[in-house]
């Protein structure tokens, strides 16, 4: 993970890394340094970096061996595919066949000179536009991908297309609005305190925006302004079909930057990480760009516009893996240990990150603070439904005729999502399938879209909010290949932190590859998988499956609840 410090103000992260015994940031950073410079496995190099650092062989060959970045050979041209569910919908997944013959190369491999190395991702944050690859760190997309990567043609890659449904934009007030960041904050640490903040965002009713939904009022609580407490900013947004956190960091990461601020006065923290998924090395660029103009503008530091609060944050580049984005996870990746869900109790507000009491919030969480802040709480309530204030971010992916982000009020119709912005698919074909929420949040035909972008109403179709990307899937692609899509995505991306994921979601694969209906084979998986996952990740594959089954009926008989 590479990391960005203000030179000379805060190094109190590695302090308490080592006090706690546990391996420092700085062993993932020389990690990915080493991983660049070498072909190699990592058991030849990662024994040697830990040793650098007075670790155990265990400590560098444990990371090394788990995140895709460092797992991954590479050669000194380094491609990432997407291969997530936008980019495989865009073209069957033949767009991955396309650019292993142009290249020469296959998938997970480095080709014989060592010059170019080939690496399946998901996902990069293009799902408007996709397929997607990054040649390094320049990215390529749409239909001549492979003649890009090539050389044939120069790169291309579209800005995201954005758009307010509201009439009164909170998270877009930035990008589309052009409204600049940095107007709350200034006035509520001279003036305002840190009461006015959490009495705000406690009438507000905002939850989380990471998926799991939880009122971040309640969780700001729950961290009691202990001593020590730490915020997260998660920026590892990893659900196949979502890009808005991308756009926040890339196009208004000041107002990211201020809502963590908030949230940090708020919770009494000093210090921030803002964790940025290595698949976004744009938006890695403006986080740390955006840190170091609030150090010169006296928004961070040791005396906060003259005042007595003091506040340090830290960018943290991601290594590859969706698990790490759950929140357990992702403090167990920046302790630089295998990004591996843990069991709660403890909860990480209690004893997160080097056991300090730890708040994770999303980064489009951050976004929405400042405009609570200013607008006050109760008028943020009055968006959205009583139950799920607010407004949300959607994402529509490539196969839609009007692509994008667009901000709504939560309890928009998914139909009007669909044919009214979205614009229905291209050249007016119907969708066979809607999938809603990420990868493992379910799918949805097209004669069940009349229900509301909440919680409560998804959750009642057999489906999920999680990050709000919808990918649609035409009727050219064939039921089977999207099954085994789906549990081609669990059995990469389960961490193996429990035995009924790490081996469950591989038998999932193995059924679906045999093309007959499981029946009561799978229905005993999916009991193990819902009742003895660790996290969810494990226990959310059986509803996303059943969904699936439900949209194609006789097609994927066997498959059912």
């Amino acid at each position: 993970m590479a990391v960005i410090r203000p030179a000379g103000r805060f190094d109190a992260f590695r302090a308490l890394s080592e006090r706690h015994g546990r391996a420092s940031e700085a062993l993932i950073e020389d990690l990915a340094g080493v991983r660049e410079s070498t072909v190699d496995g990592p058991e030849g190099w990662a024994p040697a970096v830990a040793a650098g650092l007075g670790l155990p062989a265990a400590a560098g060959l444990g990371p090394a061996a788990y995140y895709a970045d460092l797992a991954a050979p590479h050669g000194r041209r380094h491609v990432r595919v997407c291969s997530a569910t936008a980019c495989f919908a865009a073209q069957a997944g033949h767009h991955l066949t396309e650019v292993e013959r142009e290249l020469g190369v296959t998938t997970g491999t480095v080709s014989p000179d060592g010059e170019t190395s080939l690496q399946a991702v998901r996902c990069l944050g293009y799902c408007y536009a996709g397929p997607a690859a990054l040649d390094g760190t320049t990215p390529c997309t749409g239909p001549a991908l492979a003649a890009q990567l090539a050389g044939r043609e120069p790169p291309s890659a579209p800005r995201i297309p954005v758009a307010d449904d509201t009439g009164d934009p909170v998270l877009l007030a930035g990008v589309v609005a052009g409204e600049p960041a940095w107007q709350v904050w200034p006035g509520v640490v001279t003036a305002g305190g840190p009461d006015r903040v959490r009495r705000d965002v406690a009438a507000s009713g905002l939850r989380g925006r990471g998926g799991a939904g939880f009122r971040v009022a309640a969780k700001w609580e729950a961290a009691g302004r202990a001593p020590g407490t730490v915020v997260v900013a998660n920026g590892d947004e990893g659900d196949p079909g979502s890009y808005a956190d991308r756009l926040l960091m890339e196009d208004d990461p000041r107002r990211v930057l201020e809502g963590l601020a908030l949230a940090c006065f708020a919770c009494g923290a000093r210090r921030a990480v803002v964790l940025v998924r290595s698949e976004y090395p744009r938006a890695l660029e403006r986080m740390r760009e955006a840190v170091g103009d609030a150090y010169d503008d006296g928004h961070l530091g040791p005396a906060v516009h003259g005042t007595d609060t003091a506040l340090d944050v830290e960018v943290v580049e991601g290594a590859g893996s969706y698990v790490a984005g759950e929140e357990t996870a992702l403090i167990a990746s920046l302790e630089g240990d295998r990004g591996c869900a843990r069991p709660r109790p403890p909860y990480p507000t209690a004893r997160g990150l080097w056991d300090a009491p730890t708040v994770v919030n999303n980064v489009e969480t951050l976004a929405a603070v400042p405009w609570i802040v200013a607008r006050g709480g109760e008028a943020y309530a009055r968006r959205g439904t009583p139950e799920e204030t607010g407004t949300k971010l959607v994402c529509l992916s490539e196969r839609f005729a009007r692509p994008g982000v667009y901000e709504v009020e939560l309890g928009t119709s998914l139909r009007r999502l669909v044919t009214r912005l979205g614009g229905g698919l291209k050249d007016g074909s119907e969708p066979a399938a809607v999938q809603v929420g990420g990868p493992l949040g379910g799918f949805l035909g097209p004669g069940a879209l009349d229900v509301p972008l909440t919680t409560a109403g998804l959750s009642a179709r057999g489906a999920a909010l999680g990050h709000a990307g919808l990918v649609a899937v035409d009727r050219h692609m064939a039921p089977r290949d999207v099954l085994r899509h789906v549990w081609e995505f669990a059995a990469a991306e389960s961490c193996g932190a429990c035995s009924p994921c790490r081996v469950g979601s591989r038998r999932g694969l193995e059924l679906a590859g045999a093309g007959t209906g499981p029946g009561d084979e799978w229905r005993r998986l999916a009991h193990v998988l819902t009742e003895a996952s660790l996290c969810a990740f494990g226990k959310r594959i059986p509803p996303a499956v059943h969904s699936l089954a439900r949209v194609y009926g006789e097609r994927l008989a066997g498959w059912e609840p």
